[in-house]
């Protein structure tokens, strides 16, 4: 919290990326929208290297223990952005609980493609959900971060934080260009359990649809608390077992046995 060189750089990072502002392109006849979120991050990742001697690993340690604190000012934020839009998202209560079951999504394409690549229990980490902080604490608890769930889970965690926000912001341009969707709903498909995330492909949306800019972002926010609240319980009760089912028939598919040694269950 008292790191000024730390808060110095990020103010930087800021004003440098707001100066370049919004930039979309034409692809097609859909349009991808760059936002400044995605500038400060790809800034940011070029001040770690050590020959450029920007930050240390205190520096690095510090911004991480920040990065809580920052997401609930940000989550606040959209709070305030729920409740005047609060009967909208009441009539399509149903579909934010029911679009939840999007997120086995994961498993069910993950854990094949991981398994096909060479990945063995590391899988179940990794494809068991989008492996934001709950997800994180739940393998841990559950295997342990040292254990090869726990790898697969930190391995999807960091990829997630690095390049997560500059593909959910992408993406949501590309399907808002082309698949025949309503706004609300990719609104909805936004919020996945992560705030950086969310945010890159609401803003996104609300560049593309301005005059629906608030009801997408409370409809972003909304979605995102829920996966928050119940992604957790999601995992516990369904995401795991279906990943280990999963993985064990894959497994003797593959190499012809069961898992056993350290392949097996744990």
């Amino acid at each position: 919290m008292y790191n000024f060189k730390l808060h110095a750089i990020v103010l930087i990072l800021i004003i440098a990326a707001e100066m370049i502002g919004n930039i979309s392109f034409k692809i097609g006849i859909g349009t991808i929208v760059l936002l400044p979120m995605l500038y400060a991050l790809i800034m940011g990742i070029f001040t770690a290297p050590k020959f450029l001697k920007i930050v240390n690993l205190k520096d690095m340690n510090d911004a991480s223990s920040l990065i809580g604190i920052t997401l609930m000012l940000l989550m606040a934020r959209y709070g305030t952005l729920v409740g005047p839009t609060l009967p909208e998202i009441l009539k399509a209560s149903p579909a934010l609980v029911l679009q939840e079951f999007g997120n086995l999504g994961t498993v069910l394409l993950g854990i094949p493609v991981a398994m096909y690549f060479g990945l063995k229990r590391e899988a179940i980490g990794a494809a068991h959900s989008i492996a934001r902080e709950p997800n994180v604490a739940l393998i841990g608890e559950r295997y342990g971060l040292d254990s090869a769930e726990g790898r697969g889970v930190m391995g999807v965690y960091i990829s997630g934080t690095v390049f997560g926000t500059i593909f959910f912001g992408i993406l949501a341009s590309l399907a808002a260009a082309y698949l025949p969707v309503h706004p609300y709903a990719l609104a909805m498909a936004a919020g996945v359990g992560s705030a950086s995330m969310m945010t890159a492909a609401v803003g996104s949306l609300t560049v593309m649809y301005p005059d629906m800019a608030e009801q997408i972002a409370a409809f972003g926010a909304a979605s995102n608390m829920l996966s928050g609240l119940d992604g957790v319980y999601m995992s516990i009760w369904m995401a795991l077992p279906l990943s280990e089912w999963l993985y064990k028939r894959i497994y003797k598919f593959k190499y012809g046995v069961e898992p056993s040694g350290e392949d097996a269950a744990k």
